[in-house]
C-alpha cells in the first residue's frame, strides 16, 4: 500500500461518519501537513456511496492544530442537484473541531471548452536536482520536488533582500503514485509556504483557509498516470499578519487543479 492511501484510511462508523487516525508520515510543525487534512477530507467524500460525480471543489479551514491519534469525520449530503452536488464535513478530535470543509462534485459534460491559460516554460525533470529536506519535515519526505526557482531555504541563507514570492518546481509522490483526487488535494498545497520564501527564514506561520478548485475528471487523472506535475505559486500581499497563495498543478494534456489559501504569520 502506498504511504498515502495507508495514511489516508478511514472507517466508516455510519452513514454519515467515519474514524482515521494520523500518519508520522505525514507530519508537519505542530500537527498533520495541511495536504494531508485535505486529502483525508476528500477521501471521505469519494468514498460515500452517495457521491456523484468527479470533485470540483474542495476548501477546508483549518481550525486547530489536529493531535497525533484518532479522529472522526462527519461527512454530509447536503442537496444533489441535476449538475452538481454539495458536501459538508467537519474533523474533529472528542469536543474540539479542528477541521472544517465542503466539496462540490458534478457532472463533467462535452460542452463549448476554452484553455486560454498556458503552462510556465521549465526545463525538463531530469534536468534539476531533486530537493533534499535534511529530514527536517516528515511529509516533505513523500514528495519529490525539482525546482526550477523559489526552492525554499531551512537554515536561512542570512539574506536581508525579500525574495520573489514565486516558486516553479517538478512535483510529485515519492514513491511513484498514479495520480487521483486524493493525492492531487494534497498536493495542491505542497507548495511551501509563500513568507519562507519571500523572507528566506522560517516564521510561525499557519495555513487557515485552502481552496482547490478541479479542471479535469478520473479520466484526466488516469491520463496523468505518476509522471510529473508542473507546479507554479506565488502571493500577492502580506498585511496585518495575512497573506494570499495562489498555485497551479499542470499535467501532461493541461491545468488539473487551481488553489488559493490565506496563510497566517507572525514574528
Amino acid at each position: 500500500m502506498h504511504p498515502l492511501d495507508g495514511a489516508t484510511q478511514l472507517e466508516r462508523l455510519s452513514a454519515d461518519r467515519l474514524a482515521g487516525r494520523t500518519s508520522p508520515l505525514y507530519a508537519n510543525l505542530g500537527g498533520p501537513f495541511g495536504g494531508w487534512t485535505a486529502a483525508i477530507l476528500m477521501r471521505a467524500v469519494l468514498d460515500d456511496p452517495r457521491r456523484q460525480g468527479a470533485p470540483v471543489a474542495l476548501t477546508v479551514n483549518y481550525c486547530a492544530a489536529i493531535a497525533d491519534g484518532g479522529f472522526e469525520i462527519s461527512c454530509r449530503e447536503r442537496r444533489t442537484g441535476k449538475s452538481t452536488q454539495h458536501w459538508s464535513l467537519e474533523l474533529t478530535q472528542g469536543e474540539r473541531v479542528a477541521a472544517t470543509a465542503s466539496v462540490v462534485c458534478g457532472a463533467r459534460r462535452a460542452v463549448w471548452t476554452h484553455h486560454p491559460a498556458t503552462p510556465p516554460v521549465i526545463p525538463p525533470p531530469e534536468n534539476l536536482p531533486m530537493f533534499d529536506a535534511g529530514g527536517r519535515s516528515a511529509w516533505v519526505e513523500q514528495y519529490e520536488f525539482r525546482f526550477e526557482r523559489g526552492v525554499i531555504a531551512f537554515g536561512g541563507r542570512g539574506s536581508k533582500e525579500l525574495q520573489a514570492p514565486d516558486s516553479l518546481l517538478w512535483m510529485r509522490d515519492r514513491p511513484e503514485r498514479p495520480l487521483d483526487f486524493v493525492s492531487l488535494a494534497a498536493l495542491s498545497d505542497a507548495f511551501f509556504i509563500r513568507a519562507f520564501v519571500v523572507r528566506d527564514q522560517l516564521v510561525p506561520v499557519g495555513t487557515i483557509t485552502l481552496t482547490t478548485h478541479f479542471h479535469t475528471d478520473e479520466a484526466g487523472l488516469a491520463t496523468q498516470g505518476s509522471h510529473y506535475l508542473l507546479g507554479y505559486a506565488t502571493a500577492h500581499t502580506f498585511s496585518g499578519g495575512f497573506a494570499d497563495q495562489a498555485a497551479q498543478l499542470w499535467g501532461k494534456n493541461g491545468l488539473l487543479a487551481t488553489s488559493t489559501q490565506v496563510v497566517w504569520y507572525r514574528e
